[in-house]
């Protein structure tokens, strides 16, 4: 199965990595902004919130995904921590996985690329799963495959009906928000996320 890597992916996008019997995640294509690839969106006190990882990146200048640079301008790491303990630290679970994730708040990190693996690694850990996956060498055209998922990545990609429900810090101030980031999950579900991602069908 082919994904593009991602900041703490979306539900969807971690049922699809976790699914996968051959992970492979492209890293040859160019870097596309207003994607999920440095992006991961929770429920805040006031709705959805988006954590974004600055880069260093500009149109004119096209690069490929592994090149792509993080901005050492804001402190980003330090916003997102603050971020997460306000939206989280009333839910289920955030305080048994709190520590675990930590190393990607402290770690001083060069590309996007070792962010994104980072933060799939220790879901992974977190969820006691053993996923293997490899990085692409070159860039697969866009062919329609089956097992080609990386149009997950577009965060213009809308498909709310097929998410199944459960509950959410927030629920009686915002209503219900699917597809959020699987720290959402994890937080509220700690070890029944597995049996939630199990439960859902991305191709309804």
């Amino acid at each position: 199965m082919l994904l593009h890597p991602t900041y703490f992916p979306n539900i969807a996008h971690f049922k699809a990595m976790i699914s996968s019997e051959n992970l492979i995640f492209e890293v040859c294509d160019n870097y596309q902004k207003q994607t999920y690839r440095n992006r991961a969106e929770i429920y805040a006190a006031n709705g959805k919130l988006a954590l974004s990882v600055p880069v260093s990146y500009t149109q004119k200048h096209r690069q490929q995904t592994k090149d792509v640079l993080i901005s050492g301008t804001e402190q980003w790491q330090a916003q997102h921590l603050k971020s997460l303990d306000s939206a989280y630290r009333m839910s289920p679970f955030y305080e048994f996985y709190r520590d675990d994730l930590r190393p990607i708040f402290n770690t001083k990190f060069k590309y996007l690329l070792d962010v994104t693996l980072m933060s799939f690694e220790l879901l992974c850990e977190c969820l006691e799963l053993n996923i293997d996956y490899k990085l692409s060498d070159e860039y697969a055209p866009h062919d329609n495959e089956p097992n080609d998922y990386r149009y997950l990545v577009n965060a213009k990609v809308k498909d709310e009906s097929q998410f199944l429900k459960y509950t959410q810090v927030f629920t009686q101030k915002h209503g219900y928000l699917p597809n959020l980031s699987i720290l959402d999950l994890l937080f509220n579900e700690g070890p029944n996320t597995i049996n939630h991602l199990n439960n859902l069908d991305l191709n309804n």
